[in-house]
């Protein structure tokens, strides 16, 4: 059980086209413990992050060395992370390759959609689990083993709150919400929106029909992260999706110019 967020993380399931491995799940030491005061809450919750957090930092390097380029990319269900990668897929993996590690609580469905738009794709199934870690993707990244110089998609299960507490090694932190959510929704989960280094409001196409002031959104999103990226199109028509591409594109120069730096990656302690 997760002590950061009382999910039950324990029995991941890791599913590489179609073939399924269970997979222990040492979420952190000293087995099932559940405390009772606040101070063992709050230091086991420190022990979880510390331990995910040294997790995500070897996949950063792992994927440093091989110059992939990962995003997390986080929403709450129904956003349109999926359609957004689909399209994302059919249009941007004619230049470059792109792999997709997809999170859910159970099923297939997502990672079949995304191998149907043509992509390699991995299947972590949470479980009862709310988020994904950096164990998780640890071991999703040696079952997909992205190409040299790709661009990874990690989908983060449909959720808004303990997402933004998990580093997974990415290179940024992606927020898609939708005109059919409120236009409050970075003021009710600041901690995600503040961990984000881009939002995208989807489903522009449907403004006419909703009740949704994407300037009040976006104004809501810098007031709790100034220096944030926003984006408005539709995964749908593909509408403002070409500003998408161009911001994707500018991450990988950058996560380039980091390989290129001879003192950029640590080397002496790749993951297993």
């Amino acid at each position: 059980m997760c002590a950061t967020c009382g999910c039950g993380a324990d029995g991941a399931v890791i599913t590489v086209a179609g073939h399924q491995h269970n997979h222990d799940h040492d979420h952190h030491d000293g087995g099932h413990t559940h405390p009772h005061t606040n101070t063992e809450t709050i230091t086991l919750e420190q022990k979880v992050l510390e331990k995910n957090d040294l997790l995500a930092e070897q996949n950063r390097r792992w994927l440093a060395e091989r110059g992939v380029l990962a995003l997390n990319v986080t929403s709450s269900p129904g956003a349109g992370k999926t359609t957004l990668l689909e399209r994302t897929i059919r249009e941007l993996a004619v230049d470059r390759p792109v792999t997709v590690i997809e999170g859910d609580q159970e099923t297939l469905l997502d990672a079949e959609r995304i191998r149907a738009a043509g992509a390699r794709a991995v299947q972590v199934n949470t479980g009862a689990g709310c988020h994904l870690d950096a164990d998780m993707v640890h071991r999703a990244l040696h079952a997909l083993e992205p190409e040299s110089g790709s661009v990874l998609f990690i989908e983060n299960v449909g959720n808004l709150v303990c997402p933004a507490l998990f580093d997974l090694g990415e290179r940024s932190k992606v927020v898609v919400i939708s005109v059919t959510e409120g236009a409050d929704k970075p003021l009710k989960y600041p901690h995600m929106f503040a961990a984000a280094g881009l939002v995208i409001i989807n489903k522009i196409d449907l403004l006419p029909y909703v009740d949704f002031d994407l300037e009040k959104c976006a104004g809501y999103a810098r007031s709790v992260n100034p220096a944030v990226n926003i984006l408005s199109l539709s995964a749908t028509t593909g509408e403002g999706v070409q500003a998408w591409y161009e911001w994707i594109g500018s991450q990988g120069r950058a996560t380039a110019n980091i390989c290129m730096s001879p003192d950029s990656v640590d080397k002496t302690n790749p993951p297993e």
